[in-house]
This record gives structure tokens, sequence and C-alpha cells, in this order.
């Protein structure tokens, strides 16, 4: 059984502007005392075929972490436009929220983006340079992949044990993966969920 359980993310201000912050609310339990901090990092994937167009938008330390339940609000920055290929940037792409004990990850939340411009007439007679500051996104925020992986959050007590490390992308991930639509809520500027 998990030390830590996602119990829900609310995604915040969506759809919105392609350059502005991501906002999620993370809500989770911890059912037992952990002596270091929770990682939780939120990833851009810049490109299908490239991982190396991905990019880290933040990643942050939250503790102490003892039993209760804990809720904070994740804000990042949009992904940089100059380090995604100008061909990516319109289109569907995936954002990665993850959380993390001891570089070990128990747990990701996939989500689909759709990014295409705010104006019907751009969007069927797209410019040949993209605009960016005319780009918005939408998260699909009621279908999340969520994959849970087994990690040792009490190494102490075992310390002869090896642990397996997570895999390092989105493809090929093994664990207990899992639609759960019920996790995700969509919030947009006026407050009232969809």
């Amino acid at each position: 059984m998990s030390a830590v359980n996602l119990t829900n993310v609310s995604v915040l201000d969506n759809p919105a502007p392609f350059l502005s912050p991501f906002q999620f609310e993370i809500s989770y339990e911890c059912v037992a005392p952990l002596k270091d901090d929770l990682e939780w990092k939120l990833i851009y994937v810049g490109s299908a075929e490239d991982e190396t167009y991905d990019q880290l938008l933040e990643s942050v330390l939250v503790g102490p972490v003892n039993i209760g339940n804990y809720r904070f609000i994740l804000q990042a920055d949009p992904p940089d436009p100059s380090k995604i290929r100008e061909e990516d940037i319109i289109g569907v792409t995936v954002l990665l929220l993850t959380g993390s004990y001891l570089n070990q990850e128990f747990v990701r939340v996939g989500y689909y983006v759709n990014n295409d411009y705010d104006d019907e007439q751009l969007r069927e007679e797209p410019p040949q340079k993209v605009l960016v500051d005319r780009v918005q996104r939408n998260i699909l925020s009621d279908k999340p992949r969520v994959t849970k992986f087994p990690i040792n959050f009490h190494p102490e007590n075992n310390e002869s044990s090896e642990q397996t490390p997570p895999p390092d992308h989105v493809t090929g991930a093994e664990g207990n993966e899992e639609e759960l639509p019920c996790l995700t809520q969509n919030h947009t500027n006026d407050g009232q969920g969809h």
C-alpha cells in the first residue's frame, strides 16, 4: 500500500492563453509519516517524437509530510515557445504531473493539451509563422491518465533491498495505470466547475 495517495487534481484557469501560467490544485493524503519531502513536477512534452524538447516547467518540494490530508496550488510558467519546434506548437501535446519521494516516482498524471488559435479565421487560414500570443491552450482535464508506481516509502526499514527506478519518459511506462475521470475537475476564470 502506498504511503501517499493522490486524491484530486483540479486544473485552474482552463482554457487559457498559451503564454499564461499553469495552475493545478493538488490534493493528497498521507497514511504514514515520511522523513523527507515529496517532489512534484510539471513537464510539458514539446514533441511526441523527441523528448529533448520536453520542458520541466516547475519542480517543488512539499513537506514535512505527516499523516493527514494536504492541498496546495502548483503554479508554473508556460513552456518557452522558442524551445518548441514551430510545427509542434499548434495541435495536441501532453502535460505530465509527477509525484516523487526520494527520487522515486510514485504517481504520474498525464493530460492531453490542445493548442489552437483563439480566432476562427486564424484556425482556417493559419499564418506561416505561429502567432504564439493568439494561441489558446485547452487542457483536456476530464480524462487524465493516472499511473501509479509501487515504491519503497521507508527504505530505512530494509536498506538491503534494491529499488527499481521508475521510467524516465512516458513511453513504456510500467505501473498500475488507471483512468480516474473523477480525479480531475476543470475550473474556468469565473470559478464555476464543468
